[in-house]
């Protein structure tokens, strides 16, 4: 699956072990543009667990609001951009939405990389 720049996938995120993995929504942060040539996209982590808010490098959304809404979140969540994880497109389950504006995230990406 080819999934956009500023789509909402559900997919299996690798714990920080590396061990196991959960089943969850991410953010895809890549470039439409990389052209890698491999088959496999950087995502940011979404997590429902709101007491993760409140850094520079984390975006909290309402899933009653219109971007959660367009993002596809049944619960209120936070994107950490600063949990990324480079997955394989076939780990990517399906795009469950779409964030309409990209700067609150990309202001928290350069947060996160220091850009």
């Amino acid at each position: 699956m080819n999934a956009q720049r500023g789509d909402v996938v559900l997919v299996m995120f690798p714990d920080s072990n590396l061990r196991t993995a959960k089943r969850r929504p991410a953010l895809v942060v890549q470039s439409d543009q990389l052209q890698a040539g491999l088959p496999q996209t950087i995502v940011a982590m979404i997590t429902s667990n709101m007491a993760r808010a409140g850094h520079p490098s984390r975006q909290p959304v309402s899933a009653k609001s219109p971007a959660g809404q367009q993002m596809g979140l049944r619960l209120d969540s936070v994107v950490m951009t600063d949990n990324v994880a480079t997955v394989f497109h076939s780990e990517i389950d399906c795009i469950i939405g779409h964030v309409a504006d990209c700067e609150p995230f990309d202001t928290a990406l350069r947060h996160t990389f220091g850009l």
